[in-house]
């Protein structure tokens, strides 16, 4: 099996897993139940939940401990971007090639799909005390679900997201404080860099990983994040919209500073291609190789939506 069929074998059995979580469609809240099941089966990489599961089994992982996590990531994830095509945010009407939910349910159940999977993916993941197999796989999924909230929160994406906000604030009054490379950087490591840190880590924790494991992936992930959010910014300006299902350009119009209006797009290019390959050594050094994991890293790197 190449690579492409053996990635697409594994989309179709986490869409699987992603749809056995997902709340059944009934009872007088069965408008947002629907909202939230239109937005997370909008389609999409999957990435999170393959992160998750590939360093889950590189680490001896068996079983259904990590299931839950999975789907519970994904909503996560799904539910930021739910938020973010909002009017107030980003007010995008395209995302993965349809409609976005707002547009579709109106801007007042939008948000509360996103508020519905944000709380559902706790729900979801609680589900995992139930496949422990003995104390340890217990122990385990609590120090995950620890780490699972706090990359979605004020310290991860949330605090991210805020970063973002206010730095497109100023680029929007042209503000004496112009965006810094640092202030870029923090705001890709909490937006986009936490939810992988969030994948990876809870994969190994889930494993039994050790300590010093988890924080070289806790790096992987970074650059990982990093490289995958300057990769999205050189999208905006050399990708389309029919390849990439979202409008293109958007952070010209919108005068957003990014890695790539700060270094140019060479830089840029460049910085992915470095990132990931740290990445992928990182992975590499683990005794157990996963080899579809470290090629998994390097397609991020070309991908052309």
């Amino acid at each position: 099996m190449n690579f492409k069929e053996e990635l697409d074998a594994k989309v179709a059995h986490i869409e699987e897993i992603i749809g056995k979580y997902l709340p059944e469609e009934k009872g007088c809240q069965k408008t947002v139940i629907e909202a939230m099941n239109y937005s997370v089966l909008a389609g999409g990489k999957r990435l999170r939940p393959m992160l998750m599961q590939e360093t889950y089994h590189m680490f001896g992982g068996g079983g259904e401990l990590a299931e839950p996590f999975m789907a519970a990531l994904e909503m996560v994830h799904t539910y930021s971007l739910v938020h973010d095509d909002l009017p107030c945010m980003d007010n995008d009407e395209y995302r993965r090639g349809r409609k976005t939910t707002h547009a579709v349910y109106g801007e007042g159940m939008a948000v509360l799909a996103g508020d519905g999977l944000l709380n559902f993916a706790f729900e979801t993941a609680v589900k995992a005390f139930g496949k422990a197999k003995d104390k340890n796989q217990l122990e385990r999924a609590a120090e995950a679900l620890a780490v699972f909230a706090q990359k979605a929160g004020i310290y991860g994406m949330i605090g991210g997201q805020t970063a973002d906000m206010e730095a497109e604030r100023r680029d929007a009054e042209d503000s004496q404080e112009p965006v810094t490379e640092e202030l870029l950087l923090f705001i890709h490591e909490h937006k986009t860099a936490a939810l992988i840190q969030s994948a990876m880590e809870v994969g190994a924790i889930l494993a039994g990983a050790g300590e010093e494991e988890i924080r070289r992936l806790e790096t992987c992930a970074y650059n990982i994040g990093v490289a995958f959010q300057i990769q999205d910014d050189i999208l905006d300006v050399v990708g389309s919209q029919e390849v990439l299902g979202k409008a293109v350009g958007s952070d010209e119009k919108n005068h957003k500073t990014t890695y790539v209006t700060l270094k140019g797009i060479g830089q840029a290019k460049e910085e992915v291609r470095r990132l990931s390959e740290e990445a992928v050594s990182i992975i590499a050094s683990f005794p157990e190789r996963n080899e579809f994991l470290e090629e998994l890293i390097r397609q991020l790197t070309v991908r052309e939506k």
